[in-house]
């Protein structure tokens, strides 16, 4: 309490003219608000869970969607080699495992057709025996010149493309083939026929370590892709993206409103502006992200054409977003506004926070998000052509884009229309005030020249003089008690006059403004 009396020192009229809470004046305004407060509090709690309930049910269960990625294998060899690793695969086999697709060496003549399919994103990997791999591997286990000319990295090889949702190929992808290839090593022991191999402890001590370690496994990256920037390439670089739409959003509606332009221009003069500055405002943006990518890539193999075609699909992405923040903001009640723009950066962020093989079926709806579309085409782009989604990727950006457009658009002539309609009402409302203040002064006017013809028309008593004066004073404060009520009425009625236009037609946010004009 003492410290409320302090403020209430600092700030004197912050605590006159108060209510209590159970005075009936103000009972119906605390009933109301309390009932607002409770609605939106339900509505907002309610939004939340079921936003925390989708991106964690984007994640659920991960590993149990493994085996929706497929390996393709070859077995270019056809020995003791290729059998070890079947018969680890039906070990490992199971919802936690990628698929091991076998195919024959016809199919597949060499493991260049093998990282064409990989790069065609047909797999997510590729997995083959070199020829001739057991044949070497037994000859090694001789001892002598073949043990020591021996490669261990010519044996079991996988080709993948680590660009491709690079946290995720780790470990589901290369993580799994190295335990593979470890289970493998295992099951070829079992195999072997280790009788004539006693001799070798004493004779030859090479072969008896190819023994215990028969061979490593051995990758092709495409696109090695290890810098810790690639972490938030599907996260934080998303949402930083769309929260720059937004800001800039808010802060053009500011500008909008301060110069009056809607109730000024032609619309699509205001269209042409509005596109030409969140154009530039876009182009500039996605440079932006696009060199930090770049400053902060740590010796990641892309080169400048690349980055030029990564700026161009942000540019694309930017300004997607831009217009349909915009159109949500022209098209949806005001107060679901807030709403509707964080659910937006969720679903986006969640269609590209793992693939679609490693989250349930019902997640796939998200190939209409314009995240997931710049993500597949980057992930194209940074891998050299090798993530192919362009033919649905690129048509549903642009696609994106010219709906966006044609609504954006749309919503300038709306606006344009209510801004004029409260310009227009508002002078309504002057004209209004101004006649009854001019009616008040006829008035007041017309009573002075009677009290002028009183005068003149001769003395009168002093009691009735002042009966006169009593009546004059108390008209005159009647017809200013008058001329407030209707003052007030006026602004009632403008009031609502703005509350319908607001629910008829969203502004969109804004924001007060770092540079003002005459600041």
């Amino acid at each position: 309490m003492a410290i409320c009396g302090l403020f209430s020192r600092i700030y004197p009229k912050s605590a006159e003219k108060r209510l209590h809470g159970n005075d009936k004046a103000i009972r119906p305004s605390r009933i109301a608000f309390l009932r607002a407060a409770a609605i939106n509090f339900i509505l907002l709690q309610v939004l939340f869970l079921g936003l925390f309930v989708y991106i964690f049910g984007s994640l659920f269960q991960q590993d149990v969607h493994t085996h929706n990625m497929g390996i393709l294998w070859v077995d270019y060899d056809g020995g003791l080699v290729g059998t070890a690793v079947r018969d680890a695969y039906k070990s490992l086999q199971g919802t936690t495992f990628p698929t091991l697709e076998e195919s024959t060496p016809v199919q597949y003549p060499s493991p260049g057709e093998m990282r064409e399919v990989v790069c065609q994103a047909k797999y997510w990997a590729a997995l083959y025996t070199s020829p001739g791999a057991s044949l070497r591997l037994d000859e090694a286990l001789t001892g002598g010149s073949a043990a020591s000319s021996y490669n261990r990295s010519d044996v079991l090889t996988f080709i993948w493309n680590e660009a491709r949702y690079s946290p995720i190929a780790d470990s589901s992808i290369s993580a799994n083939l190295q335990k593979l290839s470890s289970t493998a090593r295992t099951a070829y022991l079992t195999h072997k026929d280790i009788s004539g191999l006693q001799a070798l402890s004493s004779a030859d001590p090479t072969a008896i370590s190819i023994f215990a370690d028969p061979w490593t496994l051995s990758d092709i990256n495409i696109q090695p892709t290890t810098q810790g920037s690639r972490l938030i390439y599907n996260t934080l670089v998303i949402i930083l993206l769309l929260i720059q739409e937004f800001f800039y959003l808010g802060t053009i509606n500011g500008l909008y409103v301060q110069f009056k332009i809607y109730a000024s221009l032609w619309p699509h003069r205001i269209i042409a502006y509005r596109n030409m500055i969140s154009l530039a405002y876009t182009f500039v943006g996605s440079l932006s992200t696009t060199g930090a990518i770049w400053a902060f890539r740590v010796g990641w193999d892309v080169n400048s054409n690349q980055f030029v075609l990564t700026w161009f699909i942000l540019w694309l992405f930017a300004h997607a977003n831009f217009l349909w923040l915009d159109v949500m903001t022209i098209w949806l009640p005001v107060q679901y506004v807030p709403m509707s723009m964080i659910c937006w950066v969720m679903f986006n962020v969640t269609s590209i926070l793992v693939p679609f093989e490693l989250s349930p079926g019902f997640y796939r709806w998200a190939y209409v998000m314009p995240a997931h579309e710049v993500y597949q085409v980057l992930t194209d782009i940074w891998s050299g052509g090798c993530n192919p989604q362009l033919r649905y990727a690129l048509p549903i950006l642009f696609s994106l884009e010219l709906i966006g457009l044609v609504l954006s658009g749309l919503g300038v002539y709306r606006r344009c229309h209510y801004a004029l309609l409260a310009e227009e009402n508002q002078e309504i409302a002057f004209h209004r005030r101004l006649d009854a203040a001019m009616d008040f002064e006829r008035r007041r006017d017309a009573e002075r020249q009677e009290a002028a013809e009183a005068v003149v028309a001769g003395p009168v008593e002093p009691s009735e003089k002042d009966k006169r004066d009593d009546m004059r004073g108390r008209e005159e404060n009647l017809g200013e008690v008058e001329l407030g009520d209707q003052i007030r009425r006026e602004e009632d009625e403008i009031l609502s006059d703005q509350r319908r236009a607001s629910r008829a037609c969203n502004f969109g946010p804004s924001f007060d403004l770092a540079f003002e004009r005459g600041s």
